[in-house]
């Protein structure tokens, strides 16, 4: 039931898509074997293959950071790091998960949460011309999210670039999908699938921000680096009895299209917010083309905001204003963006 305040605050707030309700209530009974053996989670797989147009090894786990912590931990040797942008989530939002497994994070300069192929090639150009690097940790993979965590989309271009840089220092390149719908879901992304499939060693599809009650699939095209993931995922407490919860959703997610309708729908409530946050002069802090957008405001406009509407704050910048975030979901109704607006 919807409450007055209206809820801008992340993609994580509603359940999950009616079609994933009907599937999980229709397919309730059915007997299954555990741990991800179930028909569900072949046909899921299957499908995403299919999506992507190449084959991988697909593994589903619960969330976000337990990916992120499991695929870094798994393919870095004891003595490698990985390089990430400084706003990057390994970087800041998760509790120090990469580190716990024993790995450095490098968090590098970027710029409207984007790390450049260029300081990618400088740092590891840097840390090979020291004559003591054998004494360091070394660079030994690259993580960006696509979008990022600032909205912003790495073009087919950019992220051909990095791939290259990897590609010379013999490092894994992967990417967090965490909001991949949203990315897909925008006019301004160049990318599809296939491309991303194609440019990285690993990535992972997300569904907790994308439709799904819970669940992340991760995707290796660079199938040396799967060996022995599903142990390692046990070794991480990651692997589910039930693990048709998770191929469920990813089955109906990639059927009829439902991800990317999914993904455009928020994509679409979150411009039509933005017009509106232009039209009526707001600052834009970045110029964001996916589901999330921030805005510079004051004391007096973030309080008078607050009263009405629950959005995520991000930073106090050194003028004293701060930058507050609005978020739309798969399940953004055009109703609430529409109090929103009369709210601005």
């Amino acid at each position: 039931m919807r409450g007055s305040m209206l809820y801008f605050i992340n993609d994580y707030s509603e359940g999950a898509a009616p079609e994933i309700l009907d599937k999980l209530q229709e397919s309730n009974l059915s007997k299954q074997a555990g741990y991800g053996s179930d028909e569900f989670c072949i046909s899921a797989k299957e499908k995403i293959k299919e999506a992507i147009k190449t084959d991988a090894e697909i593994f589903f786990v619960s969330g976000g950071t337990q990916a992120n912590k499991i695929v870094i931990g798994s393919i870095l040797k004891n003595y490698e790091g990985v390089i990430a942008a400084d706003t990057g989530h390994i970087s800041v939002h998760e509790a120090g998960a990469i580190e716990n497994t024993g790995h450095k994070v490098f968090g590098l300069k970027s710029e409207n949460g984007k790390l450049a192929a260029d300081t990618v090639k400088r740092f590891c150009r840097d840390f090979y011309a020291d004559v003591n690097h054998e004494h360091m940790v070394y660079p030994g993979m690259v993580y960006i999210s696509q979008p990022t965590e600032y909205g912003t989309l790495y073009s087919k271009n950019e992220l051909e670039e990095i791939r290259s840089v990897c590609a010379e220092y013999n490092i894994p390149f992967f990417i967090d999908g965490a909001r991949l719908a949203y990315a897909l879901g925008s006019s301004e992304c160049d990318t599809g699938l296939e491309d991303i499939a194609k440019l990285c060693d690993v990535f992972y599809i997300g569904g907790t921000k994308c439709g799904a009650l819970i669940g992340e699939a991760i995707v290796f095209t660079n199938k040396v680096l799967s060996k022995h993931f599903f142990t390692n995922m046990k070794l991480f407490g990651a692997v589910l009895a039930k693990g048709r919860l998770l191929g469920i959703q990813f089955d109906t997610l990639f059927s009829n299209d439902l991800y990317k309708k999914l993904g455009k729908k928020g994509v679409d409530a979150a411009m039509k917010i933005k017009k509106a946050l232009i039209e009526k002069g707001y600052e834009l802090y970045i110029d964001s083309p996916t589901n999330q957008q921030f805005i510079v405001v004051d004391d007096t406009a973030r309080d008078r905001l607050s009263k009405d509407i629950g959005f995520g704050f991000m930073e106090t910048l050194s003028n004293g204003k701060h930058v507050i975030r609005f978020c739309t979901s798969w399940a953004t109704e055009n109703e609430d963006v529409e109090r929103l607006i009369s709210i601005l």
